[in-house]
Order: structure tokens, then C-alpha cells, then sequence
């Protein structure tokens, strides 16, 4: 049986796993850091178990934006185990997200994608979500 919960610091190796299937390289240690940082400011990570095999993952973020009412909640990461695609988990991860934002009274859910992950575009699409600008980014030498 599927359980969503919040991500555990014992969950951490497995969440990297996660993490490197979209072909991000972190460590467990830094991953575990942001984590408790997260958490820290009560904004949980969800992932999805059967048994104590974490087999998706969800990160959340909650901004305040100067031009937006309510926060902003956003969906930093999804992502299933490869052989559990198709099977509804990811859409259960993305209502549980929804509903966690929703709670920390945000009036909009943002998510961001890697341009080559089309399917994953499709998904978001099939479940409400549009496309509605670009997002540029610039990374920072020296910090």
C-alpha cells in the first residue's frame, strides 16, 4: 500500500536516488541539510513509501511575492521511481502538494521543468497546470 508522508531524515539515501534519476548530482548530507531547513520553516517535503521504500518524492517551496495577494507555493521537484511511472503516484504527490500549500494559505501552485521532460509537461498539463511564462536563470560564481 502507497503512503504519502512528510520525508523523514532517515529517507535521505533514497531520496538521492530520487533526486539523480533527473540528473541532478547532491550528496546526502547537503540534501539532508536542506531538508531540516525546510522543515525548520514548516514547509515539509512529501514523498510517497510502500513499506520503507521511498518510491517518489515531492519538494515544496512557499514564496511571498510583492505582486501576488497570497503566497506562492511551489513544487521544486516531482519525481517517481522509474518502474512505478503510470501507476498514479505522482498524481497522488501532486494532490497531497496541492492540499499542503493550499493550507499554508497559498492562492497559486507553481512548477517549474526541465525543458527536455516533455512527458512530464504532458502530466502537468493533464492535471490543470499551463504554461504561462519562461524562467531564466544565471548561476553565481564565488558563492
Amino acid at each position: 500500500m502507497t503512503v504519502i508522508r512528510e520525508a523523514r531524515e532517515e529517507d535521505t539515501p533514497q531520496i538521492v536516488d530520487l533526486i539523480g534519476l533527473l540528473d541532478h548530482a547532491v550528496d546526502a548530507s547537503g540534501v539532508a541539510r536542506r531538508m531540516k531547513f525546510l522543515a525548520d520553516q514548516g514547509i515539509p517535503q512529501l514523498v510517497a513509501t510502500e513499506g520503507d521504500v521511498v518510491i517518489g518524492l515531492c519538494g515544496l517551496h512557499v514564496m511571498v511575492a510583492l505582486h501576488r495577494e497570497r503566497a506562492v507555493g511551489r513544487v521544486t521537484i516531482l519525481v517517481v521511481r522509474e518502474d512505478m511511472r503510470g501507476s498514479g503516484i505522482g498524481r497522488r504527490l501532486l494532490q497531497a502538494a496541492e492540499q499542503e500549500l493550499r493550507n499554508r494559505g497559498c492562492g497559486l501552485v507553481e512548477i517549474t521543468s526541465n525543458q527536455r521532460l516533455e512527458d512530464a509537461h504532458l502530466f502537468y498539463e493533464h492535471w490543470g497546470y499551463e504554461r504561462t511564462s519562461f524562467r531564466f536563470m544565471k548561476r553565481l560564481e564565488g558563492l
